[in-house]
């Protein structure tokens, strides 16, 4: 059993920051890419940022610039750090990951998060 636990969602004003991280657990032999997607009120779920496991990164054109994803592949994390943030950000974020298990390191798994909220005040 594979799961993701993200964190660091809540309330920030306008141009403030915040900071997301996501760590798997369970029985993994390896994790391909980490993306965080985002789903506002009403709208579809849209892939906001994505990394694979070589560090190559991946944008949204409307969070080029203000956001910059990491992973710390030791501790099967990955980061967003969010700046400049505005309110057509509030959504709630969840993390997406391609993950292998030990009982199956050659097929990957698509596994998501709970979701965390973001809200952003004008």
């Amino acid at each position: 059993q594979v799961q993701l636990v993200e964190s660091g969602g809540g309330l920030v004003q306008a141009g403030g920051s915040l900071r997301l991280s996501c760590t798997a657990s369970g029985s993994i032999f390896s994790i391909n890419v980490m993306a965080w997607y985002r789903q506002a009120p009403g709208k579809q779920r849209e892939m906001v940022a994505a990394v694979n496991s070589r560090g190559s990164t991946n944008y949204a054109d409307s969070v080029k610039g203000r956001f910059t994803i990491s992973r710390d592949n030791a501790k099967n994390t990955v980061y967003m750090q969010m700046s400049s943030l505005r309110p057509e950000d509030t959504a709630v974020y969840y993390c997406n990951a391609l993950i292998a298990t030990v009982a199956e390191p050659t097929r990957y798994f698509e596994v998501w998060g709970q979701g965390t909220l973001v809200t952003v005040s004008s």
